[in-house]
């Protein structure tokens, strides 16, 4: 399979794509913004306006975690447990948020998560977030389970990465990684923390299904929200037809009083299967839901590019450690390979503080949906623009000329907080 090179630094890949121009990063005069992007100021102000259009069962899965929501709540309060050391008399009018990662030059170090059925709560939602994030310049990860062909995702996104679901099954792998490779993916995710399906007692409780069934309540839910209705789901049946799950297993209708969707078994996916998937995969190949050091060094050990420290956004096991916490020990381990990291960013401090503790880029994922639902590609392309003003600002703020400066020496635990040492 001919799709690019190995490796996590420039040389693994000569082409560079050109940043973004930095007059599209200036702070904008509010006036100048659509009237119903006015008041979206930062991220979470997305998702205040998602909740009313969605119907009920639909802003639960997407907003939900697992069982009692612990780790959900955990991903947001490591951040609270830090505070920033300011240097000042710095020069900083220099600063740039460009980072190199593959051996790709992007406009800022964070990317669009992958979000399973984004096209269920935005019209096209997977084809608008790959579209405005390579107009953007950044990467989003197109999700195994989304409702969009990961070959049309690609099209839309020259920045895409393609994330999978794997079963141990030789065949299935195979033929997954030939397909990724033909539609002219580079990079290539695995999603380790799958191995069951989590206890998501929300969707149980919201009514959702995949795929959905045909309900009374389904029916009042979405009647009640007729932009939703309207201009997402009767939309897409009139362009369209009905949205199918495209790239996992059998190809499954999005509305069934029937079907059932099935993936085949995970919980036999072992180490011997990323190597296999390392010797059949050219590209560069990522693993996503690493939270334990010893699995980055099996991770390095097995020729792995980089890892993800994640916990599924708080969707699998309740309880895991947040990710901002488990970043060192991976780092430590993690040798030459590239270390990312997603759940619960949300600002552009966020941002700085994973980058601090051992991070080379962030994946963020809600609330670009959210803004898909808001206002398409327009509103994640604000999202975007918000998130990259926050961390401009902070790094002028914080006294950083570069990204390379923002090392744990500019953080300090907070008020009460145990994650790190206080400084004198």
């Amino acid at each position: 399979m001919a799709n690019g090179g190995r490796g996590s630094g420039a040389a693994a890949d000569a082409r560079v794509v050109a940043p973004v121009a930095e007059d599209t990063l200036g702070w904008r005069d509010k006036r100048t913004l659509p009237r119903h992007l006015r008041d979206m100021l930062a991220l979470d102000d997305f998702e205040t306006v998602a909740r009313r259009r969605l119907p009920r069962p639909i802003y639960g899965y997407v907003s939900g975690g697992v069982e009692t929501n612990a780790s959900l709540r955990a991903n947001r309060a490591a951040f609270d447990d830090i505070a920033f050391v300011p240097k000042m008399l710095v020069d900083t009018s220099m600063r740039s948020a460009a980072t190199t990662l593959f051996g790709h030059t992007y406009a800022a170090p964070f990317g669009l998560a992958p979000m399973g059925g984004s096209s269920l709560a935005a019209y096209q939602g997977d084809i608008v977030l790959a579209r405005v994030a390579a107009q953007a310049n950044l990467p989003m990860i197109t999700s195994g389970a989304s409702l969009t062909a990961l070959e049309k995702v690609k099209q839309a996104g020259r920045t895409s990465w393609f994330q999978a679901y794997l079963s141990h099954e030789t065949p299935v792998i195979s033929a997954l990684l030939e397909r990724v490779a033909r539609a002219g993916f580079e990079t290539l995710v695995l999603t380790l923390d799958v191995q069951v399906p989590s206890n998501r007692e929300n969707n149980v409780r919201s009514g959702y299904n995949a795929p959905l069934r045909p309900t009374p309540r389904l029916a009042w839910d979405c009647l009640t929200r007729p932009r939703w209705l309207c201009g997402m789901f009767l939309r897409t049946l009139i362009t369209q037809g009905m949205p199918h799950f495209e790239n996992m297993g059998p190809r499954t209708p999005l509305i069934s009083a029937t079907g059932v969707r099935t993936s085949g078994r995970r919980d036999k996916l072992a180490w011997k299967h990323v190597e296999l998937m390392r010797r059949l995969w050219r590209g560069r190949l990522v693993l996503k839901g690493v939270l334990d050091p010893e699995d980055a060094r099996l991770a390095r050990e097995s020729g792995v590019d980089g890892v993800i420290v994640s916990n599924h956004g708080g969707r699998q096991l309740d309880g895991a450690v947040a990710p901002l916490r488990a970043l060192p020990g991976v780092k430590a381990q993690a040798g030459d390979m590239t270390v990312m990291m997603d759940s619960g960013v949300r600002r552009g401090t966020d941002v700085l503080k994973a980058l601090a503790l051992g991070a080379q880029f962030v994946f963020i994922g809600r609330p670009f949906l959210y803004a898909a639902v808001v206002a398409g590609d327009e509103g994640v392309a604000h999202a975007i623009r918000l998130l990259r003003e926050e961390i401009d600002r902070d790094m002028a703020l914080l006294g950083l000329p570069s990204l390379t400066d923002m090392g744990p020496q500019r953080l300090t635990a907070a008020k009460g907080g145990e994650f790190l040492p206080r400084r004198d």
